[in-house]
């Protein structure tokens, strides 16, 4: 390698970091800094948000925030054995060892091999009693050092994380045992989780083979050794990849953290398992992070079904992202009726387009053809115009995709592989019924459960290769497209009719009021389930294209462009009352708004959201007001600042776009400032 992973300046021994995870997160990112290895304010804002996604305290007094960040120039280690300790989230109480892990966005598998190979050194005692008893710098780097070789360590008693099996209850040594783990970011509790499991197999005296599914190259599980398995683990907090390939074997299911706490009870309940033949079996069952407190239940329903209609949406944004922006560009283009036939609604007439015979325009009228596709039949003869009609093409094909895929994947979330075809069946019988996006919605969650249900059936081994492939897709849309067509279809289009009328009827204080609404959902969560729920309805009525629901997609996009824009004017106001790196952020934070990425306000809701969130959600709510109230109307589903020319009518929306955007992050930002003001920090901190 050409520089080392870790190095004296690296670490910090006995130091006072601060008294919260965020400050210790940020100085460590300083740390990894000042060595020319990163940039300081990237990396402890993507470590911050990482930490978002769970806790990185594992018990036993060890932290390891981590991330993978583009922030990050060479892959790095830095440790800090902190006085005091700090809490971390963990269940036993603050950790006084924190190892940060920044890995660059390219890392090769070199780098997140010996990544991992650190990981796993942390679920050993003797590890964790070297760092603990070192007393300099150079001594913890040759303990890391050590441990990435591949060394052994010297013998000692297993880390309390590692817990074994009492002798008693080991079973027979012919039990094989896999298990997958995986975690978002693959670098660190993916493989103490392997650890942990591998170990508490040797000590159950079984043979346990784990498949970690990490950031870099996966050694996957030989199919004739799952053939032969007895049972499976799956320690995940992502989906499992390829999950069918353990069909029909006896499974337990629970979070990484639980797989690094409590490996031995897992494996424990894992060959109970394995000889119960009523025992839950994998048929391409459920997908994401079933993080459960016991044994082999999964989530809540109510969870499930949060994950999944989140699931659908994510996998439904780049659809939107990709038709929306490119519908906008047609119509810059090839203009605002290039969906219209010359001369109606206020279309131009054959008199205006000059590239077009006008006996083409009457045949093209006569046939119901409108302006766009005329110009793609005359092809670079109507100039600018082609390019502007087949930009609109591809984005409506894009677009055209939308409903299918938010009904699929979140089919795929429920139910894996199995439930994808029934799902985006389902979504474009919606979307022929006019059943919209909540036809979507609905048909989606149906092929889930369908699936799910056809999975749970018990059959022979043999057979259980095909479930997942032919019979469960097969059956599931069947019968989620005759319950569309014979009994939901019509009442789901009439409701979705009802509230396209009601949507576009609305006027004056209604209109107002549905701003408030969307302007408090786009800053509540920031890209969380709410602010993804209020994106969901704005996006989905693009493509009814009235008026109404113009002016919804453009008081949304305004209100998500608030909290970023607030906090970094706030920064900028009052700097003394930010830290360094939250300056730092604030400076992107600038870019990050005027590009309607909500997210950018993210590490100020971190680390201070009592008083951050509720003055982003006043902010909103007078933005998505002053939107619906001055009739901005917006055709993108993103891009901020940079679709200024999809906003309607021009140029009177740009302004009142402007006006909206402004008011909501003067307030915002008013906001934060007084309450850091005459709230002091210690006092957040004793509500909290």
């Amino acid at each position: 390698m050409s520089e080392p992973l870790i190095t004296p300046e690296l670490v910090l021994l006995d130091a006072d970091l601060g008294s919260t995870k965020t400050e210790v997160i940020n100085s460590m990112a300083a740390l990894v800094a000042k060595a020319g290895r990163a940039e300081e304010a990237g990396l402890a804002s993507d470590a911050l948000a990482r930490e978002e996604k769970a806790v990185t305290g594992l018990g036993g007094g060890i932290a390891i925030p981590h991330c993978r960040s583009a922030a990050v120039h060479t892959n790095t280690l830095a440790f800090a054995r902190l006085s005091p300790k700090v809490e971390f989230g963990a269940a036993d109480g603050p950790a006084d060892l924190a190892f940060m892990i920044a890995a660059s966005e390219g890392s090769d598998d070199a780098h997140l091999t010996l990544l991992a190979m650190l990981a796993r050194s942390l679920m050993r005692a003797e590890f964790l009693e070297g760092l603990r008893s070192a007393t300099t710098p150079q001594q913890i780097v040759d303990l890391v050092n050590q441990a990435t070789a591949g060394e052994e360590l010297p013998a000692s008693a297993p880390a309390p994380a590692a817990a074994t099996v009492a002798a008693s209850d080991k079973e027979p040594p012919f039990k094989l045992i896999v298990a997958v783990t995986s975690c978002p970011t693959g670098i660190a509790h993916t493989f103490m989780a392997a650890d942990g499991l591998e170990q508490a197999g040797k000590a159950a005296g079984i043979e346990m083979i784990v498949e970690p599914q990490g950031s870099g190259k996966i050694e996957w599980l030989d199919p004739a050794v799952i053939a032969r398995a007895d049972a499976a683990i799956f320690a995940a907090d992502v989906p499992v990849r390829d999950r069918e390939r353990f069909a029909g074997l006896p499974v337990i299911e629970g979070s990484v953290k639980r797989a690094i706490n409590e490996p031995a009870k897992m494996v424990s309940e894992a060959l109970a398992a394995a000889d119960n033949p009523n025992a839950r079996k994998v048929a391409g069952t459920a997908s994401a992070g079933t993080a459960s407190a016991g044994g082999g239940s999964q989530l809540s329903i109510g969870k499930r079904i949060q994950q999944a209609l989140m699931t659908g949406v994510s996998y439904m944004i780049p659809f939107v992202a990709a038709g929306g922006l490119l519908l906008a560009l047609g119509f810059l283009f090839g203009g605002f009726d290039i969906a219209l036939s010359p001369g109606v609604n206020g279309a131009r007439t054959c008199a205006d387009l000059a590239w077009l015979s006008p006996a083409a325009c009457q045949a093209g009228i006569t046939g119901g053809k409108s302006i766009g596709a005329l110009a793609i039949a005359a092809g670079w003869g109507s100039g600018i115009n082609y390019l502007g009609a087949v930009l609109f093409a591809i984005g409506g094909a894009a677009f055209g995709f939308l409903v299918p895929a938010l009904s699929g994947y979140i089919a795929y979330a429920l139910a894996g592989r199995p439930g994808i075809a029934p799902g985006f069946v389902g979504g474009a019988i919606s979307v022929t019924l006019g059943a919209g996006f909540i036809g979507g919605l609905i048909t989606g969650l149906l092929a889930g459960v369908v699936a799910l249900w056809i999975s749970s059936f018990k059959v022979k081994r043999w057979l259980a290769g095909l479930m997942p492939v032919v019979i469960i897709p097969l059956v599931a849309t069947f019968v989620v497209g005759a319950l569309m067509y014979f009994l939901l279809g019509q009442p789901l289009a009439n409701l979705t009719k009802a509230m396209q009328d009601g949507l576009t009827g609305m006027s004056g204080g209604s209109a107002v009021f549905l701003g408030i609404v969307l302007g408090l959902m786009m800053c509540f969560d920031l890209g969380g389930p709410v602010n993804k729920a209020a994106y969901l309805f704005a996006t989905a009525g693009l493509s009814a294209a009235t008026v109404a629901n113009f002016n919804v997609m453009a008081a949304v996009m305004t209100a998500g462009m608030v909290p970023p824009l607030a906090m970094a004017l706030a920064t900028v106001v009052r700097k003394k009352l930010f830290t360094e790196v939250e300056r730092e952020n604030g400076t992107a934070a600038w870019l990050l708004g005027a590009s309607f990425i909500s997210e950018g306000a993210i590490p100020f809701a971190a680390a201070d959201p009592l008083r951050v969130i509720p003055s982003m959600m006043v902010g909103g709510a007078v933005t998505g007001a002053l939107s619906m109230a001055l009739g901005v109307g917006l055709r993108a589903p993103h891009g901020g600042i940079f679709v200024l020319f999809a906003f309607q009518p021009l140029p009177a929306a740009i302004f009142g776009f402007l006006i909206s955007l402004v008011a909501g992050v003067v307030v915002s930002a008013t906001a934060v400032l007084t309450m850091k003001t005459v709230w002091p920090k210690k006092e957040v901190a004793a509500v909290a």
